[in-house]
């Protein structure tokens, strides 16, 4: 049987790993499923139809699978989907998807959530990402691994941030921000490439060579979105983690949805 203290309230229909453990005053719902090893602060709720990986560490006071607070929600069976080894911590808010795309809102692994994020409905939320406290993602916002996220930043509904992109603190973020950049500000500006988080997860000189070429095709050489979205696709030729982190940058520029930040 699952750790449960006696002050907590579990529907009998949750499924809960025997190996889960859930703090004084917890609310867990019926449609809840939670993974072996995952802990549960006091106070925290989960409801909906929510999936918690294993590992996780949720701190008190979190609300977790709440309905959306997008007007239209009508009530549909929506979920949230959580991974593995996440730490969520105080009075964070993950809301369920909508009808508006898949119906789920998707937060990977091992994410480092601090108090009083919010995540909005059909969000999604990579892997590795750092999402520093009150940072707010609105509805239907894609995060690329890695990302970091910094603390009173806000970022508008169907942006996109890309992998290893670094976001700075108090950021108004209503345009999407390529991968392995750096931005910040209000209005929001693209910095840098974000050569301290890359060169932290073991990017060689060629990889780092490589994504300065791609900035300063997109920034400092004046060239159209098109003609500098070409010119990167000449780039290749190298290592094959070369020709990976174009690919990255590829696939972004071709899917941005509210344009880069330029």
């Amino acid at each position: 049987m699952a750790s449960i203290h006696p002050s907590a309230i579990v529907d009998p229909a949750a499924d809960l790993d025997a190996s889960v453990s859930i703090g004084p005053y917890a609310v867990i719902g019926p449609h809840v499923r939670i993974g072996a090893g995952t802990t549960v602060g006091p106070h925290t709720v989960i409801e909906g139809r929510t999936t918690i990986g294993r590992d996780n560490r949720i701190f008190q006071f979190a609300s977790i699978g709440a309905i959306s607070q997008d007007m239209s929600y009508g009530g549909e069976p929506t979920r949230l989907e959580i991974g593995d080894r996440n730490t969520i911590r105080e009075f964070c808010t993950l809301n369920l998807g909508t009808m508006k795309e898949e119906g789920v809102t998707r937060i990977g692994s091992d994410n480092w959530i601090m108090a009083y994020v919010h995540v909005a409905h059909d969000c999604r939320v990579g892997n590795h990402i750092v999402m520093a406290n009150n940072a707010t993602l609105a509805g239907h916002v894609h995060v690329g691994d890695w990302a970091v996220i910094g603390g009173l930043s806000g970022v508008h509904q169907f942006v996109h941030i890309g992998a290893h992109a670094m976001i700075g603190f108090q950021a108004h973020v209503a345009q999407d921000v390529p991968p392995f950049m750096t931005a910040d500000g209000n209005p929001l500006a693209l910095r840098a490439v974000n050569l301290t988080g890359i060169k932290r997860r073991g990017f060689g000189n060629e990889r780092v060579a490589a994504i300065r070429q791609m900035h300063k095709l997109l920034y400092r050489d004046s060239l159209t979105l098109d003609q500098a979205i070409a010119a990167i696709g000449a780039l290749g030729g190298g290592a094959p983690e070369v020709e990976a982190d174009i690919e990255t940058m590829l696939s972004f520029l071709a899917g941005a949805t509210r344009g880069i930040v330029r």
